[in-house]
């Protein structure tokens, strides 16, 4: 017999796992309408200035109201008074000083009256260089990588990217080359204006059309004289887009408005100057004048930048699905966790899964809390378990396991990149020891981080201290302390200002200061014959000059306040207090996202190291929420892995139902995955009863490089080194450690894994060894009844089907009529098994 047949029809058996079904219908009608008008109230600050109004339906969506579709266009809006502001083409003009109001009259709504203030119309109009002339150069994209912002820029002409440099910019723009770029006396023969309006040939094309408001608000400040940034210039304070939050249909369009505040407490309408982005194109795609038109359901958002600002609308589109009224009948809230999804589910018209049955929870819990499969005798005892309360006794035990340390010792060592291709044998064991050591004690994770970022003295006692040998300079400890303590990656900060989010080279230099005083001695012997012995210190002086400027940044961490450039203590713990602390949300934020993914499969904000503003998550009120249980818990983590086992969410079933089948981020129904690669192969050697042999070597690289071997037994989870040689680990894509990004794990499946599940040695091997699972079968005499039910119970943690067994038997009675060996039928029926989509995939 062919172990193909087996797996054939063990594999269409498993299929049931992973099924979906389709299911559409109509969008129910919405209630009465009511309106809502953005921004709330206008003032307009300046002659000519003018802004956008968008006035929009208001929706009761399951008992909250919410903004819905606009409705601007066609409807009757008019100023009260034309001779202080007018309306016209969709925007609101100043004309003079004074106060009135826009009117908006929908039948069947209340009519709307927004307050209008005017100013400065007497005056003539400033032209700032930061807040105005830059907005329009970066709008036009003539300060883009593609443009003058490349690094050696564009004949001749180089800006700073995105306009992070305003002094560097001006002097270019005015002084350099004696200033050949602009003419005061005749603006429109400047290059800066002739160029991008093509009346001299540009290569970057039409980049500015003659005459349009850039163009003038452009020769108006060359006019007044080019002036540069000023100290009394005033300040941008934020950036918000309006409607912050919108609930559409498909196929519905939405105009955005984006308003900058300032110091001088004028709010302009910069629309005009922001640039837009989809964060997700399936559901919302955003053209450059923040036109928005939804193309698909779910959710979805748009990112507006402007002058380093970023500021995210968030939309919803309910899926199209006609949902029974008993659709959350069966789901029961238990924990924030569900009030918060229940929330999410019928604003996005999605129905729940139902529970998943005992023996598909006890699977799920072990391998997402332990990374183990439970054992035969565990199985039948939780089974046969009437208690009620049989779910928690679980969670209690695995949270309370050696195999938890193990496991989350690891997840750890993968985050903060334990390698021996990075480290020395004795440093690796020495950072690994410590890692355990405080998940075993359920050290806070906040006080975890924190000795990281303040460990000091020697590596071989003080295993945090290899955190700093892992990176060695204050700019790869920045970046690295940013991505994996929270979720951020801001290396773009440090050559200009980050495109996508709101941190500046400056941000970043005053960061890296914070580090600039720690120094390490001893390397314990030559890079060949060391142990990795160091001693890490710090000293009371120094500063880490940041290269634009020429001179060190304040030392600051990113949102937090700058300390003293003089002091003489150690920078690093004013550092480690904002890092760990309430008021710093990265930090709450990203623990509790690596941990949710770990159990749903799937981040709330994904990818789990990508927290950016622009990147929002799938439930933002669900992230808050838990950020804000982590902090009341004092960062216990297992009380968030406790909240999360426990909840009705976490505990729905993998079958999709009519009303989910197209839900991928809300958590409607368990993701299916395929087990992580460490996790698999230890299943394997669990199911088989043979251990493997892992052998570490010491000096990766080198010639002839020394090994050392584990001790027999040793599972891949207790693994304290990523440079262990092991074809499995690397075909199904074991986190590498070479950077801090969950990007170097893969769970992506190729053809070579197929042949090795197939043709290889893990499995083959260990089932045909005389020490597996089925050689005891052979010496104990196990009937062919006794030894599926073992195999399904130590396989896939549940008994067989009366269809599972009967197919099987027939399968051995035909392998018995041709004289295979009863030992090969036994091997093929475990094999068929591990190959199985429900061996191979937590569901």
């Amino acid at each position: 017999m062919h172990r193909y047949t087996f797996f054939t029809a063990i594999f269409a058996l498993n299929l049931l796992y992973l099924q979906i079904a389709l299911s559409g219908a109509e969008v129910p009608e919405q209630a009465s309408m009511k309106l809502k008008a953005y921004p709330a109230s206008i003032l307009l600050c300046g002659k000519d200035s003018s802004g956008l109004v968008v006035v929009q339906k208001l929706l009761n969506t399951a008992g909250v109201e919410t903004t819905g579709k606009q409705l601007t266009e066609g409807l009757p809006i008019a100023s009260a008074d034309p001779a202080i502001a007018v309306w016209k083409e969709g925007r609101i003009h100043a004309v003079a000083d004074g106060k009135t109001e826009l009117l908006v009259q929908a039948d069947g709504s209340d009519a709307l009256h927004i307050p209008i203030q005017v100013q400065g119309t007497g005056e003539p109009r400033r032209w700032q260089f930061d807040a105005h002339v830059q907005s329009v150069l970066t709008r036009a994209g003539c300060n883009s990588g593609a443009c003058h912002g490349a690094l050696a820029g564009k004949g001749g002409f180089r800006l700073s990217l995105r306009a992070y440099d305003s002094i560097a910019d001006h002097f270019t723009m005015t002084r350099q080359d004696r200033g050949r770029r602009i003419e005061p006396a005749d603006p429109g023969r400047s290059l800066l204006l002739a160029k991008p309006t093509t009346l001299i040939p540009h290569k970057g094309g039409l980049r500015l059309e003659e005459g349009s408001a850039d163009y003038r608000l452009l020769a108006e400040w060359i006019a007044g004289g080019a002036v540069g940034p000023q100290e009394s210039d005033a300040k941008l304070l934020s950036v918000e887009v309006l409607p912050s939050a919108i609930e559409l249909a498909k196929d519905n369009t939405q105009q955005l408005i984006v308003r900058a505040a300032y110091s001088d407490g004028r709010v302009d309408d910069v629309t005009q100057w922001a640039k837009f982005n989809s964060a997700n194109e399936a559901v919302v795609r955003v053209d450059e004048n923040g036109r928005v038109q939804v193309v698909g359901n779910g959710k979805g958002g748009v990112v507006a930048s402007f002058s380093s600002r970023v500021a995210i609308s968030s939309v919803v589109v309910p899926y199209e699905s006609t949902l029974s009224p008993t659709a959350y009948q069966d789901f029961q809230p238990r924990n924030l966790i569900d009030t918060a999804m229940l929330a999410e589910w019928q604003s996005l018209r999605l129905a729940p899964s139902s529970k998943c049955d005992d023996a598909t929870f006890l699977r799920r819990a072990y391998l997402d809390t332990t990374g183990t499969l439970p054992t035969v005798a565990q199985v039948k005892a939780f089974l046969g378990d009437n208690r009620s309360d049989r779910r928690d006794r679980v969670i209690e035990e695995l949270l309370s396991s050696d195999a938890f340390v193990d496991y989350w010792s690891y997840k750890w060592s993968d985050l903060l990149l334990v390698n021996g291709t990075l480290l020395r044998p004795d440093a690796v064991a020495s950072f690994y020891k410590w890692i355990r050591q405080n998940v075993e004690k359920n050290t806070p994770w906040n006080e975890f981080c924190k000795q990281i970022v303040l460990a000091r003295g020697e590596s071989m006692t003080d295993g945090a201290t290899n955190f700093y040998a892992i990176h060695q300079d204050p700019e790869s400890l920045t970046e690295n302390t940013c991505q994996a303590f929270m979720g951020l990656s801001i290396g773009c900060a440090k050559c200009h200002n980050h495109p996508l989010e709101k941190w500046t080279n400056d941000q970043y230099y005053s960061m890296a200061n914070l580090y600039a005083r720690v120094r390490a001695k001893g390397w314990g012997g030559d890079s060949r014959n060391g142990d990795g012995q160091r001693t890490l210190l710090v000293l009371e002086r120094g500063d880490l000059i940041q290269p634009s400027r020429g001179k060190p940044q304040i030392p600051s961490a990113l949102d937090a306040e700058p300390i003293d450039i003089n002091a003489t203590g150690d920078r690093r713990e004013a550092l480690a207090e904002w890092l760990a602390s309430p008021e710093n949300p990265y930090f709450s934020r990203a623990i509790v996202n690596r941990v949710w993914a770990n159990f749903m499969g799937v981040g709330l904000v994904e990818s789990v190291d990508d927290l950016r503003v622009s990147n929002p998550a799938s439930s933002d009120r669900l992230l808050g929420e838990l950020a804000q249980f982590t902090i009341d818990n004092r960062y216990d983590l297992k009380a968030v892995m406790r909240l999360i086992l426990q909840s009705q969410t976490y505990q729905r079933s993998a079958q999709a139902i009519p009303g989910n089948e197209h839900d991928n981020r809300f958590y409607c129904r368990y993701y299916p995955r395929r087990l992580m690669a460490e996790v698999l192969h230890d299943s394997i050697v669990t199911v088989t009863g043979v251990p493997s042999k892992f052998t570490e070597i010491e000096f990766p690289g080198a010639d002839k490089s020394p090994t050392k071997d584990y001790p027999e037994g040793t599972r891949s989870l207790e693994l304290h080194d990523s440079a262990v040689a092991n074809y499995f680990l690397k075909t199904f894509g074991r986190h590498q450690r070479r950077i801090t990004c969950d990007c170097e794990r893969s769970d992506q499946p190729t053809v070579i894994q197929v042949l090795h599940l197939n043709n290889g040695t893990t499995i083959n091997e260990k089932l045909s060894s005389p020490e597996s699972i089925v050689g005891r079968w052979m010496k104990e005499g196990l009937p062919l009844e006794e030894v599926i039910d073992q195999a399904y119970l130590a396989a896939l943690s549940r008994s067989p089907s009366n269809e599972e067994r009967s197919k099987i038997l027939a399968l051995v009675a035909d392998a018995d009529k041709e004289n295979v060996a009863r030992r090969e039928s036994f091997e093929d029926v475990l094999w068929s098994l591990m190959t199985s989509p429900e061996f191979l995939f937590a569901h």
